[in-house]
């Protein structure tokens, strides 16, 4: 062999060898969690609650759980209660676990509400397996958050970090006690930030691939510095098992909560009193929006803040106080951390003018108004071109909904109203960004709508108000 070649086969093996000796490298500088798991353990702890059960609603069975939804079945108390055969005349309980973390040295301890609601006596184990019985502070079940007092001083206590400086793809660990083993530890990465679910309008939440299973929730999510960044709260499932979707409530909001319900007793949150709706490519077009963004008002509450200040339905609001509204559920995140009295200022779309809108936030009130469906009545009018009929509405309908104009419809034919799912007893507010305030402005308006183009109508139903798009074909 020359001594050329043999110079070309040892780089080439001189090479193999180099990269053979990447993938240790590679795998020395994954992180080592071990330092913060030592930390960070004693102050982790678990949670249990004992609820006190009448006779007739004890079963010796686990209750089905077929029926639940598929998708975000909390964990314990609202999915999996364990009753106990009485003995004797002993009264029959349930019992469910979950997981919480010490926040102060004299024992103030953050855990998710559905963990101990409706508990008669909740329990406390620390790491070195001692139980105390807690006293319950407060609960906010809008953000799934409680705060629970147990008596002692110098207790481990866990760094807080700030949520608001996470970011997609950073490592994240859980501490909690999955099925009742005490400091499961698990790691991932955070996959989003600021997602919002279904009936959780006021937390954006952290969204990891880190296992949570039930008796994490309430347990802490630690970024490497070993501070606390949320607290594991729900899991999207298929199975009642991780799925790889869990979600974390920013400790930020999660701290927010703790101190008002600290210092009062109860949270506060700002409120502007509208219905909104996400801004979709074909309404972006029939608002003249450059692409999809915002959030579109589609119903404002009488005598509400924004009613108030001025917001008027069709506006889409684009940011807050400076802060962009990328999503619709961007909105009550933004207005929820504010507090009642604080000003607000939204720019918004009217008219396809950019405004500005100053109002004075309102306190979320305890219960929301709903209105009801609007039955048929009126003088009828009708358009063939969008194949509906439709009426005008009487004084007591305008007054009981607090509505200036606007068209019920009588009957749906074949065209482009049923295939947009219009229904009899729907109102017509707006169409293509008009009021309506008869039939015979509905029909006039219709007749003049542009052709193969995204044009919008505001629809009230049973008291929910929405926008739809269509197109009318050549």
């Amino acid at each position: 062999m020359s001594i050329p070649r043999l110079k070309s086969y040892l780089s080439i093996f001189a090479t193999v060898l180099v990269l053979g000796q990447a993938v240790p490298v590679q795998a020395a500088e994954l992180p080592d969690f071990t330092q913060l798991v030592e930390q960070a353990s004693p102050a982790v702890v678990n949670i249990s609650t004992t609820q006190k059960l009448p006779d007739r609603k004890v079963s010796g069975q686990m209750p089905d759980l077929e029926g639940l939804p598929p998708a975000l079945r909390e964990f314990f108390e609202r999915g999996m209660p364990q009753p106990r055969s009485p003995r004797g005349d002993r009264q029959r309980e349930a019992t469910s676990l979950g997981s919480g973390f010490i926040i102060s040295p004299d024992g103030y301890i953050l855990t998710n509400n559905h963990v101990i609601a409706d508990a008669d006596e909740i329990l406390v184990r620390l790491a070195d397996r001692s139980e105390l019985k807690a006293k319950l502070i407060g609960t906010d079940p809008r953000s799934d958050v409680a705060l629970l007092k147990i008596e002692g001083k110098d207790l481990p206590v866990l760094k807080l970090g700030k949520s608001q400086d996470l970011k997609a793809g950073q490592w994240v660990v859980a501490i909690g006690s999955p099925f009742g083993f005490d400091h499961t530890v698990t790691q991932g990465i955070v996959s989003a930030i600021g997602r919002s679910l279904p009936n959780e309008n006021y937390v954006p939440f952290i969204q990891t691939d880190v296992p949570i299973n039930p008796g994490n929730s309430g347990g802490p999510l630690f970024n490497l510095n070993g501070e606390v960044v949320g607290i594991n709260s729900q899991i999207y499932t298929r199975s009642g098992g991780f799925m790889g979707v869990s979600f974390a409530i920013p400790i930020d909001v999660a701290m927010d909560v703790s101190n008002q319900l600290k210092s009062g007793g109860k949270v506060s949150r700002g409120w502007l009193g509208v219905v909104i709706q996400e801004v979709n490519k074909d309404l972006a077009e029939s608002f003249g929006l450059e692409k999809p963004a915002g959030a579109l008002v589609a119903q404002i509450q009488d005598d509400g803040p924004a009613a108030k200040g001025g917001l008027q339905v069709g506006d889409v609001i684009l940011s807050m106080n400076g802060q962009p509204i990328v999503m619709s559920a961007d909105l009550p995140h933004l207005v929820g951390a504010l507090k009642a009295g604080s000003k607000a200022n939204l720019e918004v779309i009217r008219e396809g003018k950019r405004k500005n809108v100053e109002l004075t936030v309102g306190a979320i009130p305890e219960e929301g108004k709903e209105l009801d469906a609007v039955p048929k009545a009126g003088v009828e009018g009708s358009s063939n071109r969008l194949g509906v009929s439709v009426t005008e509405l009487t004084d007591e309908q305008k007054k009981t909904y607090d509505l200036k104009g606007g068209v019920v419809i009588k009957d749906v034919q074949d065209g482009p109203a049923s295939l947009i799912g219009l229904q009899p007893g729907d109102v017509i507010t707006h169409l293509n960004n008009q009021a309506i305030g008869s039939t015979k402005e509905f029909t006039e308006i219709a007749k003049a709508l542009p052709k193969n183009r995204s044009v919008s109508m505001r629809v009230l139903r049973q008291g929910r108000a929405s926008f739809i798009t269509f197109k009318l074909a050549e």
